[in-house]
């Protein structure tokens, strides 16, 4: 733990002159923002929609989120592009589904690809108009140093490059993975090989975090923070500090924490006074790890969890604040997408769009509640494993295309951090959900909406005849090469 800290504080030896201008500085009035908000994401992994206590969740309090909510909007029906951490994490940087850009699955130390360098993420966007721009967490878009952050529009990252189960402790693949790296810019600063080695990580990322505020809180152009924790996804770490502090056991320690974190970011927030120019997002990379049981989170009513596309593995929460723009208080039962999130931001900064085509549109609407707004988009797709085209949402239904899915089939998951096993081979048919009365897709109501049903194939047809679709062998002229280190190329 020793040696950690030292690495750390050796990080941020280049911070301490600007530190130091600012602490003799405290007499004089800091240069004021332009109207341009700063913008922190918070996109925690492995979260469950119903692991919020205001979306039902017990054995754990986050008193911070509940703040977060009560100064800012709680969205219900908020979506992931696809239920796995790559893919995901593509989808909100990028504005694209991911499997358009080639990122598919969660890719593993060894992937030979990652992201392009000829898409555009939401660093690079913001950076080109003045924004200073930071990553603290799980970056997952690539190992090699072509794909880290720094060379995709971050100023500044401290974090892993893959999921923190990668690495030797795992229970079912032990010693096939490689120590976890801990990065910073492009260089490895240390092997992580132990659970303790693990345990600081929140703290360490929620540290960087406010000192990244501390020190661009009165510059003249604002930032972009993006804060995507490791946790809860599974080894559950959390530090001393939070040990035993929920009723719930490790995953409710770990809730905790990651709540602490927001808490820390908000003060330092306020205690800056920028508080009211920053618009600051928190939601989850996917659903829950259902196998872990008793180290996963919970999905509520929904159906399944993390590696599916029924509700519980693509809906998640998502909370925004945004004082003057975002309600208080309120409650937007609205769909939309992480692939909208890109040309929002760019709306609200005024930047143009990237030079490739994307998916998402701009959701200003809905993250401001204007009434009357709908959905950005028409209709969304769910594409899964090797460009699979499995779902699609318009307006209150949602439609099952013929494919296989994992379920515990009503088993409960394992305990301890040792996970139950999946059966694989379960079917999901053709089927339609009305999503208004029936968010558990329990009740296929095809038969009974042949107009709907129509246009939901019309829709598929479409999809497939841009993006391709694995299971019909359809090819995709829309799909994009991913980036590819050059002896793969």
């Amino acid at each position: 733990m020793a040696a950690y800290v030292s690495v750390y504080l050796q990080s941020l030896q280049y911070a301490w002159p600007m530190l130091s201008l600012i602490l003799c500085a405290t007499a004089q009035v800091a240069p004021a923002h332009s109207q341009r908000p700063n913008i922190v994401i918070m996109y925690v992994d492995d979260m469950g929609w119903g692991d919020l206590p205001s979306q039902g969740a017990t054995g754990w309090s986050m008193p911070n989120l509940d703040r977060l909510q009560d100064q800012g909007t709680r969205f219900t029906q908020f979506y992931v592009a696809q239920p796995v951490c790559s893919a995901s994490r593509a989808a909100l940087l990028t504005g694209c589904y991911p499997n358009r850009l080639g990122i598919h699955g969660a890719l593993w130390p060894t992937a030979p690809h990652g992201i392009s360098t000829d898409e555009t993420t939401m660093a690079e966007l913001l950076h080109d108009e003045g924004y200073a721009t930071a990553v603290f967490g799980k970056w997952h878009l690539g190992t090699q140093p072509m794909f880290l952050p720094p060379n995709h529009g971050f100023d500044e990252y401290l974090g892993i490059p893959y999921s923190n189960d990668m690495w030797p402790g795992h229970p079912e693949r032990p010693k096939k993975w490689p120590p976890l790296p801990l990065i910073e810019g492009t260089e490895t600063v240390q092997n992580i090989d132990t659970l303790d080695g693990q345990a600081p990580l929140t703290r360490v990322f929620t540290e960087r975090a406010v000192d990244f505020i501390d020190r661009h809180a009165g510059d003249a152009e604002p930032f972009f923070l993006y804060v995507p924790h490791p946790q809860p996804h599974v080894p559950l770490a959390r530090s001393d500090a939070f040990a035993g502090r929920s009723s719930q056991g490790w995953y409710g320690d770990v809730m905790q924490e990651i709540d602490w974190s927001m808490g820390e970011i908000m003060s330092a927030l306020d205690r800056h006074d920028i508080a009211d120019n920053t618009l600051v997002i928190f939601a989850s990379d996917n659903g829950p790890w259902l196998s872990y049981g008793d180290h996963a989170g919970g999905v509520a009513n929904l159906r399944e969890g993390k590696g599916t596309t029924f509700e519980g593995g693509v809906r998640v929460p998502c909370i925004a604040r945004w004082p003057g723009h975002v309600p208080e208080g309120h409650i937007n039962d609205v769909h939309w997408m992480t692939i909208d999130m890109l040309p929002t931001v760019a709306g609200i900064v005024g930047a143009g769009s990237p030079e490739l085509p994307i998916d998402g549109r701009d959701a200003i609407d809905v993250l401001t509640s204007k009434p009357g707004a709908g959905p950005p988009k028409d209709h969304y797709l769910f594409y899964y494993r090797d460009n699979e085209l499995q779902a699609i949402r318009s307006g209150r239904w949602k439609m099952h295309l013929p494919h296989t899915y994992r379920s515990l089939e009503g088993r409960l998951g394992g305990t301890g951090g040792v996970p139950t096993k999946y059966n694989y081979g379960m079917a999901q048919p053709l089927a339609l959900y009305d999503l208004e009365i029936d968010p558990a897709e329990s009740i296929d109501v095809q038969h009974a909406h042949p107009v709907v049903m129509t246009r939901m194939l019309a829709l598929a047809q479409a999809a497939r005849a841009d993006l391709g679709d694995s299971l019909t062998k359809m090819p995709g002229p829309g799909r994009r090469a991913p980036g590819r280190i050059p002896e793969t190329q």
